[in-house]
């Protein structure tokens, strides 16, 4: 489902286990009619197919913070036993030491000023800076969470990556069909690309900027033209 509305919208979002997205707040209990959601900005409301997840599109190139979302930071600061981190939204982000699998006090990850990290938000509050980790909420184990290296930093609109993280969006496969590739893809409207080939890093941060909807916006058959008239 998706509709446009605008700020203040009372949104019937209901589930056992609703998670709520960028763009929705959930407000106190109002009597018997108990806790409502509203939004808070003006774009397109989706949700999942189950409707445990619902959160509004909008053409915003702020990255706005919220739990559970896969973002990619970068490195800006060393404080203490944790780092600062620059996700794109408003503040930076906090980062400790121990929030990697495998962790301790005398085993730390040696990350340097300026390496990307691919981690998940584990608070987001509009009162509080963001926190992130670097390992899956239920195993406590990695799952592709943590440093990044090499390869390349594509940044995008946030609905690129959200149509990125899609499994029926045709880009990653269709560029996984011609070549080998590596892709971690931030909700914060940055996504990381490796290869093999330095021309295959290039050809994927092309085509990831003719297909964003703030840029070229091609379909599956302007990609495909694109590649033919590319030497990969």
């Amino acid at each position: 489902m998706s509709a446009t509305i605008l700020p203040g919208t009372t949104v019937p979002a209901q589930h056992v286990n609703l998670k709520l997205g960028p763009g929705l707040l959930q407000q106190p209990d109002a009597g018997e009619a108990g806790p409502s959601i509203i939004s808070t900005r003006a774009g397109t409301l989706n949700h999942s197919f189950n409707g445990s997840k619902w959160w509004v599109e909008s053409n915003s190139r702020r990255y706005v913070p919220a739990p559970q979302e896969s973002v990619i930071g970068v490195i800006v600061q060393k404080v203490g036993d944790g780092f600062r981190v620059d996700i794109g939204s408003a503040h930076s982000a906090s980062l400790d030491g121990l929030a990697f699998e495998g962790a301790t006090k005398r085993n730390k990850p040696n990350i340097k000023i300026g390496c990307l990290v691919y981690a998940r938000v584990s608070l987001a509050h509009k009162d509080m800076e963001p926190e992130l980790e670097c390992f899956d909420a239920q195993t406590r184990k990695a799952e592709g969470f943590g440093e990044v290296r090499g390869g390349f930093l594509v940044r995008c609109s946030l609905r690129m990556c959200r149509d990125l993280l899609d499994s029926k969006h045709f880009l990653l496969p269709l560029l996984g069909a011609r070549f080998p590739l590596e892709a971690a893809v931030g909700i914060n409207g940055r996504v990381w690309v490796n290869a093999k080939e330095q021309k295959h890093i290039i050809t994927i941060s092309r085509c990831i900027e003719a297909v964003d909807p703030d840029g070229g916006g091609l379909d599956e058959a302007g990609v495909k033209a694109l590649l033919g008239s590319l030497d990969i």
